[in-house]
């Protein structure tokens, strides 16, 4: 069991790497017409207008950027900020200040407003990978799936976004991943069926 728990652990570094390269390869004009492909992709949805509690995230080495999104002042959006082992989320509205936290990923400042989380409608995961069962393959921090496993968030619905290409048919999973409930791409809107724990 060890061996296979290396195992899964250096495929995921390798896929990883492979798939953020492939993404860092995407010219500027591709990513920006697919980032805005995914965002009316989620503007059209049902589950985004009924939301009005939004936490999101602000693209890193050329995840789907969701700026378009970002505009929309109806919405009270939330975006992390890395503290310790947590993400606390913080409000954010389109043309507030932002600093770059350790990662090297856009934060929004310290001393900003608090999100009530009890009130969250719906959580758009950045991710590297996600395949066809929800579950996705993030940098390794583990961030997400230490939110995600909190009984809290467990009736939060979750949209991963990626674009096509991230798509797959099956990651390798530990025990502690957590599968999302949607997938969001600039071709594909699709809702994760549940599927027993193996």
């Amino acid at each position: 069991m060890p061996n296979r728990i290396i195992d899964i652990s250096v495929e995921k570094k390798l896929l990883r790497k492979k798939y953020i390269q492939q993404r860092l390869s995407i010219s500027p004009h591709q990513w920006r017409s697919n980032s805005d492909k995914i965002c009316d992709n989620i503007l059209n949805s049902e589950i985004f207008r009924q939301a009005k509690v939004v936490l999101s995230y602000f693209s890193f080495k050329q995840e789907p950027d969701l700026s378009l999104l970002h505009q929309h002042s109806k919405v009270i959006w939330g975006f992390p900020r890395c503290e310790g082992n947590n993400l606390v989320w913080h409000q954010w509205q389109w043309g507030d200040k932002l600093q770059t936290g350790n990662y090297g990923i856009l934060e929004p400042l310290a001393d900003s407003p608090l999100i009530d989380t009890t009130l969250v409608d719906l959580i758009l995961v950045p991710s590297v990978l996600l395949d066809r069962t929800g579950y996705r393959l993030g940098y390794g921090g583990g961030y997400y799936d230490r939110m995600l496993a909190s009984s809290s968030w467990y009736n939060v619905p979750t949209m991963g976004i990626v674009f096509d290409f991230a798509y797959i048919p099956h990651l390798p999973r530990e025990s502690w991943d957590k599968p999302l409930k949607y997938i969001y791409t600039e071709h594909r809107l699709e809702k994760i069926s549940p599927i027993p724990n193996s």
